[in-house]
């Protein structure tokens, strides 16, 4: 009895949390401008309309350039302070790896006025530079989790065995280390790309005369004659997210396997 109570209960829940989502593609292919039901017929207009449109295709090379960029800067700070905080020991470590990893916990309306106040006592001017600045602090938490997941099941014993062989640390992390967790590092790529992608309210602050593609989405809203042409932008992105964060999933349990086998391998 307590199991089928359990199904039902996880059944409910995951349609609280994605039938909404759900609503994106029905409304995308609707044959009307109005989002209610019945449903008046089935179009492609909608997404054919994206293809026309200057400023969404400009707004769509500004959050790829900018996701692309946060999302290398906020792999290879991870990268550097997961193998810091993973192999070493030392004074405030624990402080450290706490106050690198408070964006996660901060609401993201904070960390965004926080931002914009920086930038306008330090005097810059709002660019696609100072949301990348805002997109690599938020990304970073999350690359540093998947990151330590890859470091923690990797052996130190096969580092160990390079350093013996004569080879300097340099050369045991690009050549031992590296190819270990690269299915970690590209999951924490893909992770940072999406969230980066995906990220409102600090491009909001931040953006200045580009806006990111969220921002746009937004100002279209305020338009209902373009509602559904947004739903179609929105059924795209939605698509892209879910492709991404799947590959990630892969790449990350494909990482643990090798490292378990390499682990085992080790052990004999």
């Amino acid at each position: 009895m307590s199991k089928r109570i359990l199904t039902i209960f996880m059944i409910v829940f995951v349609l609280f949390l994605y039938a909404p989502t759900l609503l994106l593609p029905i409304f995308a292919f609707n044959d009307s401008s109005i989002i209610a039901f019945p449903l008046s017929g089935f179009t492609l207009d909608w997404f054919k309309s994206l293809a026309a449109a200057v400023e969404l295709r400009k707004a769509a090379v500004t959050s790829l350039t900018i996701a692309v960029t946060s999302a290398v800067i906020a792999t290879i700070l991870a990268l550097l302070a997961t193998s810091a905080t993973v192999r070493y020991r030392f004074p405030g470590k624990g402080a450290m790896i706490g106050t690198i990893m408070l964006p996660m916990f901060l609401p993201e309306i904070i960390i965004g006025v926080s931002l914009l106040t920086v930038v306008l006592l330090a005097g810059l001017e709002l660019s696609i530079y100072t949301i990348i600045m805002g997109h690599v602090l938020i990304c970073t938490p999350f690359c540093i989790a998947i990151l330590r997941s890859s470091f923690q099941q990797l052996d130190p014993s096969l580092e160990e065995a390079s350093l013996d062989l004569g080879e300097s640390r340099l050369t045991t992390f690009r050549r031992v280390t590296l190819p270990l967790i690269m299915p970690g590092v590209i999951s924490s790529l893909l992770i940072a790309f999406t969230i980066s992608l995906d990220e409102f309210v600090i491009a909001f602050f931040l953006s200045g005369t580009k806006p990111t593609l969220p921002v746009y989405i937004w100002s279209q809203l305020r338009f209902p004659q373009r509602i559904p042409s947004v739903m179609a932008l929105g059924t795209l992105l939605l698509l892209l997210s879910i492709i991404l964060l799947t590959l990630s999933e892969l790449l990350r349990r494909r990482s643990a396997r090798r490292l378990g086998k390499d682990m085992a391998g080790g052990a004999w």
